[in-house]
C-alpha cells in the first residue's frame, strides 16, 4: 500500500472535520503533487508545481498558527520549535524553486532534495506531533481545531515567505499583506 493510500485510510478512520484527518489528507495531497511534479514535463509540471506551492504555503502557515502551538502547549515545545525551523527551510527551498522556474535545470537538480526534506518533515509530524495531539485533545477539541485550521488556510498567503516562516508573531503581522499580494499575483498569472 502506498504512503498516500495509508494516510487516506488513517484519515478516513477519524471524524470529518478532525484536524488530524484534515492534515493527513493534505499530507497525502502534498506527496501526490510532489510525485506529479517529479514525473511531469511542460505545462503539466508547471501546473502541478503551482498547485504544490499553494498547498504547501497555505498548509505550513496554518500549521504554524494553529497546530504547532497546541502541540507545544501539551509538552511538545522542542518539537514545535523544530517543526517551525523545518518549515522555514522548506519555505526557503520552495521560494528558490519558484524563482528558478520549472524549466530550469537547477529546478530538476534541486526538486528531489526538496521532496526529501518535505517527506522527512511530514513524517515527523505524523510520527510525533499528530499522536501527541490525538492523546491530548478529545474529539470536540480536535474538531474545533480543524475549524481554526480551515479559517487560517482561507486567509493564508499562497506563496512562500521565508522571512516570516517559522515565527507566529511575524506570520500574524505580515499575513494580511502577503495574502493579498499573493492572491493578486495568482489571479494575474491565470489571466
Amino acid at each position: 500500500m502506498s504512503h498516500v493510500t495509508e494516510e487516506l485510510k488513517k484519515a478516513s478512520e477519524l471524524p470529518e472535520g478532525d484536524v488530524i484527518r484534515i492534515l493527513l489528507h493534505q499530507h497525502a495531497g502534498i506527496r501526490q503533487l510532489c510525485s506529479t511534479v517529479g514525473s511531469s514535463e511542460g505545462p503539466a509540471k508547471r501546473q502541478a508545481f503551482d498547485d504544490l506551492r499553494v498547498l504547501l504555503a497555505v498548509h505550513e502557515t496554518a500549521e504554524q498558527l494553529v497546530v504547532h502551538p497546541v502541540a507545544s502547549a501539551h509538552g511538545g515545545e522542542t518539537l514545535a520549535m523544530a517543526l517551525n525551523a523545518d518549515e522555514k527551510e522548506t519555505s526557503e527551498m520552495l521560494a528558490r524553486l519558484e524563482e528558478v522556474g520549472v524549466e530550469s535545470p537547477e529546478f530538476d537538480e534541486s526538486f528531489p532534495i526538496f521532496q526529501i526534506v518535505v517527506e522527512q518533515h511530514t513524517e515527523e509530524e505524523e510520527r510525533v506531533e499528530f499522536p501527541l495531539i490525538l492523546a491530548a485533545l478529545d474529539e470536540p477539541a480536535r474538531y474545533a481545531m480543524g475549524k481554526r485550521l480551515s479559517a487560517a488556510e482561507m486567509v493564508a498567503p499562497t506563496r512562500p515567505h521565508p522571512g516570516v516562516a517559522g515565527s507566529v508573531p511575524k506570520q500574524l503581522a505580515a499575513m494580511p499583506f502577503h495574502s493579498i499580494v499573493d492572491r493578486v499575483k495568482d489571479a494575474l498569472s491565470r489571466s
